[in-house]
């Protein structure tokens, strides 16, 4: 039955208990994205559930937040900068190395979190409806939370670099930060969406997320810079969105990095390119999720 007909043999009892009508979606462009804003006070409640239970039984709590990005730099800096001795293009190896991890860790937080939609919320998805995009889109903001008590503590230790003397050269890029969360938001979204639709039939994809990640990330400058990469290979870091991003990123608050219109705009389509395969294929998989599990 159509939600057409449903609406014509309702009674007027009926019609005046009832404030919507559920249907089903039709065609893999029904993607309803003003459902999203509807349930707006529910993706809230989403993120004050997944920001709170993160460090509610924890003794540091939030401190966990600072402490990964922290012990995370030391490490790079031991490791990369004093003893692989890779070159940071004149900047203090602490910086350049906090400033990649800070947004790696949002893309790859995004990433993870959301490729596990429907195996960690199989539960609740089987008990009540409502637009299953809300917990993925949810995840997304509880990780901005955290990106910004992050990205607060990267501010503080540039200040101290910057007062210490160190050549940093901000500039007015830095008002592109919030379009560049918005790509890495988006990025992690989508891609996230479409591996937790694949995982539905390829169960093997869930045991290679963190291995594959860990991969992506090597393939991103964040423990080197851009101009170490040969010239005849740097074609393919631009296949790489996440490449555009850091670089920009870095050329934007420490003045050091190549800032390429073509490869932003190349990570701009290839973005935009996963956010729409990504959410069309999880509202076509959501439909007959629970006749898999």
């Amino acid at each position: 039955m159509t939600k057409q007909e449903i609406k014509e043999n309702i009674t007027p009892e009926l019609k005046e208990q009832w404030t919507k009508v559920i249907g089903p979606r039709r065609g893999w462009g029904d993607l309803r994205p003003a459902e999203l804003w509807r349930y707006r006070d529910l993706i809230m409640l989403f993120v004050k559930r997944d920001f709170i239970t993160f460090y509610k039984q924890t003794v540091l709590g939030p401190l966990w937040f600072l402490l990964q990005p922290i012990f995370t730099t030391l490490v790079f800096t031991i490791v990369f900068g004093k003893i692989a001795r890779i070159p940071t293009d004149g900047l203090p190896g602490v910086i350049f190395y906090m400033g990649g991890i800070v947004i790696w860790n949002y893309f790859a937080e995004c990433l993870i979190k959301t490729s596990d939609t429907f195996a960690s919320n199989s539960g609740i998805f089987g008990k009540v409806y409502f637009p299953r995009l809300t917990v993925p889109v949810a995840i997304v903001i509880t990780n901005l939370l955290t990106f910004a008590i992050q990205f607060l503590l990267f501010l503080v230790v540039l200040a101290y670099f910057y007062l210490a003397g160190a050549e940093i050269g901000m500039n007015r890029w830095v008002l592109l930060t919030p379009l560049l969360l918005l790509q890495m938001a988006a990025l992690g979204l989508g891609l996230g969406v479409l591996i937790s639709s694949l995982t539905i039939k390829y169960r093997d994809l869930r045991y290679v997320m963190g291995f594959g990640v860990q991969l992506w990330m090597y393939a991103t400058p964040i423990v080197y810079p851009m101009s170490q990469v040969p010239e005849k290979w740097r074609w393919a870091f631009a296949l790489n969105p996440m490449s555009a991003i850091v670089e920009t990123a870095r050329y934007a608050f420490l003045g050091s990095g190549a800032l390429k219109p073509a490869h932003i705009g190349l990570s701009l389509v290839i973005t935009a390119l996963v956010l729409l395969a990504g959410t069309v294929m999880f509202t076509r998989v959501e439909k007959t999720f629970m006749d898999t599990v």
